[in-house]
């Protein structure tokens, strides 16, 4: 069996148990698609551009749900999982660290693609239409979740559980208030303002924001996107422990 093989069979594996994990989906489809509505039809929250509000409100759901999934989510299975010895079991197999983190990092891409497509077809219903710039959307949400997979991998592989659960859903909420994703960078104090654009969180909505929204893509949102991911592979692959 090739290392391919065993990362696509373990990717297949995981994509089954986060379908039927409740609770998953409900952090990862349920609250993103109800977060849209809100921000689509209300002004309770402020909005990341001032054009098509739809557009500007799906930009941040799929900037949530990739960061639902592709770090709050995946950190914290896999810090069970590790508690619990089942990532000892996997030890024994031929699977190497560096195909399971592959492996769940694509079962996070189907899911977060799940979600993400939901999302949009709620949006297409609320009167968003896209433009040819969109069609990169999805390009970008796979350079979100590779920008975040690997440090839930660095948390899960390096804290005790409690700890991963603790740290990832707080760090969630600080991302979300603070990191340019609901509240946008505008709306923040200049010296926060000036720092979200270098985050994965900032960096994602600004360019999912310009795509949606009939712009070009800033290419430095990219490059932000590119080395967070860079940096936590190398991180990620260097300090995920099985124990």
């Amino acid at each position: 069996m090739t290392s391919l093989t065993r990362i696509l069979a373990q990717g297949r594996w995981e994509t089954r148990l986060l379908l039927r994990n409740g609770e998953q989906l409900l952090l990862t489809i349920v609250i993103p698609l109800g977060l849209l509505l809100v921000l689509a039809l209300t002004d309770v929250l402020p909005q990341t551009t001032g054009g098509d509000t739809v557009a500007a409100s799906l930009a941040t759901v799929l900037a949530v749900s990739v960061i639902s999934t592709g770090f709050t989510s995946l950190a914290i299975a896999t810090g069970f999982e590790r508690r619990s010895g089942a990532l000892r079991l996997l030890a024994t197999t031929p699977l190497t660290s560096r195909e399971l983190l592959f492996g769940k990092a694509g079962a996070t891409v189907v899911v977060t693609a799940l979600s993400g497509g939901l999302a949009t077809l709620l949006a297409l219903i609320l009167g968003w239409r896209p433009t040819p710039s969109a069609l990169v959307v999805p390009v970008l949400v796979l350079l979100g979740v590779a920008a975040w997979a690997p440090w839930a991998f660095v948390l899960a592989g390096t804290l005790r559980a409690e700890a991963v659960l603790a740290v990832a859903n707080g760090l969630f909420l600080v991302f979300l208030l603070f990191g340019g994703v609901v509240i946008p960078a505008a709306s923040l104090p200049d010296l926060l303002g000036a720092v979200v654009p270098y985050l994965p969180s900032g960096a994602l909505v600004e360019a999912l924001a310009a795509s949606l929204g009939g712009t070009a893509v800033p290419a430095m949102a990219a490059g932000v996107l590119i080395a967070w991911s860079a940096l936590g592979t190398l991180v990620a692959t260097r300090t995920f422990r099985w124990t």
